[in-house]
């Protein structure tokens, strides 16, 4: 009897707890709707999620209680009246307490890889100023996911609302915590940050379904052509596909495992200047890896101190010893290189650095004009100049078909859709690298992507804001065609759409990095466009001249601009601009401002002139067109308008 009681009992309650345990995960909520989240202020709102088919759901905020039932697939959808900045907030959901919920302003942060690059990316130049960051009412929401589904989602597979605190603050995207940082202090509302930037991510990649067709057929040929060379190889040499180049060049490397060490004797290495790429200092090496060591004298007083190197960039990859002692490594080409050096490391007198790099397929190098230096305390010491060098091992990787680049879609799909439902005050982006080449075909490509996000996010007049592309490469010395120059004129015309904003960067650049590190001012400017867009500050001069119209007169050309503020800034010679005759064929220009917002552009070689170009190269360094508030004019050029 007491054993069929006890097994009764058991029964009970695992009967109970399968009850209790429905009955709590009955209701599922989305990621973004979660503890610590923020809401946008100001405009009805929506809480969504999933329960099995018409199961009651109860919503509990502000002392106001809302109720629904889930559909027959499980949805259900509860609507919120427009609420006012304030926080923080409890909400419950069934038997589900969210805690901690702001409401203020909700931007969604996109693009590529420079609206992905983070924080901790730009702790050289904003040191001092990232340390101090602790501030709860500025959240990042980031999910990991980078998958690009055939269909859209409607939830992150991860992701959790993080606050601008120093344990998550190196984690957030450096535009958008700028730009954040710049709303909360005029402000003084919380803001919250979506960010769903994914580098190398070309436009056609965030489009809906609605507007795919057009670009999804070329990719699917291209994955095609990739697939079957792919599945031929793996037939007749399956090998090339299992081969490990790196293993490899390990086994060729006669210093692989040696020449890290301390003792190791380079005195009969040549020697080569760094930085620069070593192909042009006749060292014959396109693939495989190359030994350099650097050495130094320090003083006693700072033997056996903490330091923190830098290696600039190195491409591709490298691996970095002081006195045979591992500091760091990076195994691809674009972040720079900080390596903490810990204390016992270095000694009084002479110390020994080595750096193996491993290169692929490009010219291999330093890249010049960043910091070559060790800092022990107050100290720098400067690492430019003389090095020792030995190759380790040629070897060229396998030729392997490469993998088509993003679906068209797909990361609209992962990480767009999901946040159809919540609410936003507009959207930021910065993209544009990865559709150079196809200039003409991005501004519409562009615009339509624009009005696809509004129109799925229900938002017809949602602000949407842009920072065009930055400076890269030498300065040109004459006029050529430029791929960056045209996607940046596109994103120039896009402004035709209404609550639209642009901020101009090619000034803030660096020639010799994707990636320039002053995000900062992107972020500055952009905040200067969402006064005027998002926010209806008035009277506000959010960004530099943008050319309006042209015309003609006795041999030179007249520019109009808008967007002038007080006026062009006059107190320099103006560089910059091209100007085209009948041919076509551009020439570098004189120019000069003739009043508030007009620019005259001529050229003694071009007595009939037809067009103007300004600022039309991968890097117009010498371009110098401004307001007087000094934000720089757009590129452009006037053929097409």
């Amino acid at each position: 009897m007491k054993r069929y009681e006890l097994t009764f009992g058991l029964f009970l309650l695992l009967l109970f707890t399968s009850l209790s345990y429905s009955a709590k995960a009955a209701v599922k909520l989305p990621r973004l709707v979660s503890k610590g989240m923020v809401l946008q202020r100001d405009v009805p709102l929506k809480i969504w999620g999933w329960a099995d088919p018409s199961e009651k759901v109860k919503v509990e905020f502000l002392g106001q209680s809302y109720a629904t039932k889930a559909d027959r697939e499980g949805n259900w959808t509860v609507a919120l009246p427009p609420i006012p900045a304030g926080g923080p907030y409890t909400m419950n959901v069934n038997e589900l307490e969210l805690t901690d919920i702001l409401v203020g302003d909700v931007w969604l942060s996109s693009g590529q890889s420079n609206m992905e690059l983070p924080v901790r990316r730009v702790m050289d130049s904003y040191a001092d100023e990232i340390k101090r960051v602790d501030n709860d009412n500025i959240r990042l929401f980031r999910s990991s996911s980078r998958k690009e589904p055939e269909m859209p989602q409607n939830d992150y597979p991860d992701g959790a609302w993080l606050p601008a605190t120093q344990p998550n603050i190196g984690e957030f995207s450096a535009v958008s915590w700028f730009f954040a940082n710049d709303l909360y202090q005029k402000y003084q509302v919380p803001i919250g940050i979506i960010s769903t930037a994914i580098g190398g991510s070309p436009a056609e990649a965030w489009l809906s379904q609605d507007n795919v067709e057009a670009y999804l057929d070329a990719w699917k040929a291209d994955k095609a052509h990739s697939d079957s060379i792919r599945a031929k190889m793996k037939a007749e040499e399956p090998e090339k596909l299992a081969y490990n180049w790196n293993v490899e060049v390990n086994k060729n490397d006669p210093g692989a495992g040696k020449w890290s060490k301390a003792d190791v004797d380079v005195s009969g290495w040549p020697q080569i200047s760094l930085p620069g790429y070593w192909s042009d200092k006749g060292v014959e090496l396109r693939n495989g890896s190359i030994w350099f060591c650097k050495e130094f004298e320090l003083a006693d007083s700072l033997a056996a101190q903490e330091a923190v190197l830098r290696l600039g960039r190195i491409i591709d990859a490298d691996s970095a010893f002081v006195n045979g002692v591992f500091v760091g490594n990076i195994t691809y080409q674009y972040p720079p290189r900080i390596y903490a050096v810990p204390q016992g490391v270095l000694k009084a007198g002479k110390n020994k650095l080595m750096v193996r790099v491993f290169s692929q397929g490009w010219r291999g190098g330093f890249v010049e004009e960043k910091p070559y230096e060790l800092r022990v305390g107050s100290q720098v010491i400067d690492l430019t100049g003389d090095w020792n060098y030995h190759v380790g091992a040629s070897l060229n990787p396998p030729v392997v078909p490469g993998a088509p680049g993003f679906m068209p879609g797909g990361l609209y799909n992962s990480l767009v859709a999901p946040a159809l439902n919540f609410g936003l005050k507009g959207v930021i982006w910065f993209q544009g690298e990865s559709n150079t080449g196809r200039g003409k075909e991005y501004e519409q490509l562009f615009k339509t992507m624009i009005q696809d996000w509004r129109v799925h996010f229900a938002q017809p007049e949602l602000p949407f804001l842009f920072a065009q592309l930055a400076n890269l490469g030498l300065p040109q010395k004459r006029p050529v065609e430029s791929g960056w120059a045209e996607v940046r004129d596109a994103q120039r015309r896009s402004l035709e759409l209404p609550n639209t904003g642009m901020a101009v960067t090619f000034d803030i650049g660096e020639w010799n990095d994707i990636h320039p590190l002053n995000k900062k001012e992107v972020g500055r400017r952009l905040f200067l466009e969402a006064e005027r867009v998002a926010y209806s500050d008035s009277p506000v001069v959010s960004s530099g001249p943008l050319y309006e119209s042209m015309k003609v007169e006795d041999g030179s050309i007249v520019l109009q601009f808008k967007s002038v503020g007080a006026g062009l800034y006059s107190n320099s010679l103006l560089n910059g601009f091209q100007v085209a005759g009948e041919d076509g064929r551009f020439v570098w220009a004189n120019a000069v401002v003739l009043s508030k917002n007009t620019v005259k552009v001529w050229s003694r070689s071009v007595s009939n002139p037809r067009a103007v170009r300004y600022a039309w190269e991968d890097n117009p360094a010498d371009a110098n067109l401004r307001n007087k508030k000094g934000l720089p004019a757009s590129p452009f050029t006037t053929e097409h308008n």
